[in-house]
């Protein structure tokens, strides 16, 4: 889909996800994640940076485990997550956009569930890249765990939030050979449709990730 046919159906309120490819597992339990390997911190941010080609291929679940503990994955005793929230509300949720379906990244069952029996790829931005990578990440934050902070000041705390956890994934796929881009030109009315978020769920960023187009 063109990004001038996403922008004409999101004018409309009619941009709408895709039947899913193939089957719509309702749990995916991932892999053990291995929190050991990649490149050095310093190699990986001297190659951090966006990427707007993918290859199709889908990343082995092992390969996913990685990405999503990276991401958002508990590091620690108590629950700690390796991006930060403010006084620990972990209001964010990511989601994982594949052609099975959309599943929420449970980290504390190391699984995802699934959330809708679409392909949502197209719907998670208005670039037409989108489409065809293996995955999309939507990271939406929950205001009803934000209930010690201000309601002027949740958005932002939450977008911060976000931003380091997509940072997480930047860092990732610099260390690990992937490429991906972070998104807020996106239809966010259109995004909450397909997952069925609540009215107190905030769609705040997209993040692309997948194998270098060049790699394939």
């Amino acid at each position: 889909m063109t990004t001038l046919t996403k922008i004409a159906l999101g004018m409309m309120g009619a941009l709408r996800p895709k039947p899913a490819t193939g089957d719509s597992a309702t749990s995916i339990s991932l892999p053990q994640p291995a929190v050991q390997g990649g490149l050095p911190l310093m190699e990986a941010l001297a190659l951090r940076h966006s990427a707007r080609e993918f290859a199709p291929e889908a990343l082995p679940m092992a390969l996913l485990s990685n990405l999503l503990w990276a991401a958002y994955g508990i590091n620690r005793a108590g629950g700690g997550r390796t991006a930060p929230s403010a006084l620990n509300a972990q209001e964010i949720d990511v989601f994982v956009a594949l052609p099975s379906g959309a599943y929420r990244y449970d980290a504390v069952a190391n699984r995802l569930d699934l959330v809708a029996a679409s392909d949502l790829r197209s719907v998670t931005g208005y670039q037409d890249f989108v489409d065809e990578a293996p995955l999309d990440l939507v990271y939406v934050a929950d205001h009803a765990r934000m209930g010690l902070i201000p309601v002027a000041q949740r958005e932002s705390y939450a977008s911060a939030a976000a931003g380091a956890i997509a940072q997480n994934v930047y860092l990732f796929a610099a260390g690990n050979g992937l490429a991906t881009v972070i998104r807020a030109w996106i239809d966010r009315a259109a995004i909450a449709d397909a997952l069925g978020l609540t009215h107190d769920q905030q769609v705040l960023l997209s993040q692309t990730v997948g194998y270098p187009r060049t790699a394939a």
